[in-house]
């Protein structure tokens, strides 16, 4: 398989790093800090603290990958951006792209302990 590689998504690390988190929370519209820390745990089961998420955020900020969104209210919000879409749509292609790596040969493995399951994998044969 070939090297997958972007800028992009090299800036946004491996899917538990909290860019990608953050950025993959925003994709499904604006929040505030702690609304992004409680979907963060919801969806993934990683617990953002204040340090690390504000550390993120300001990161993202920076890249232009999210901006603030104007409030009236004391906590506030972001939204992902055209440029931040784009790096979590490369991102999330790349994870793909080595999730059905990974499932093709854990398949591989199995047909070759068991070759009676080929039926089961869409009649893949070794």
């Amino acid at each position: 398989m070939a090297k997958r590689t972007s800028p992009t998504n090299s800036e946004l690390g491996r899917q538990s790093e909290p860019a990608f988190l953050i950025l993959t929370s925003l994709a499904s519209g604006e929040k505030h800090g702690y609304a992004l820390a409680k979907d963060v745990e919801a969806f993934a089961g990683v617990a953002l603290g204040p340090g690390t998420l504000y550390g993120a955020i300001s990161r993202l900020e920076e890249r232009g990958l999210i901006a603030p969104v104007p409030s009236d209210d004391r906590r506030q919000p972001y939204q992902i951006t055209a440029s931040g879409r784009t790096a979590l749509e490369s991102a999330v292609r790349n994870m793909r792209a080595l999730a059905d790596e990974g499932a093709a040969r854990l398949r591989l493995r199995v047909l070759a302990l068991r070759p009676d399951l080929g039926p089961l994998f869409g009649g893949i044969t070794q």
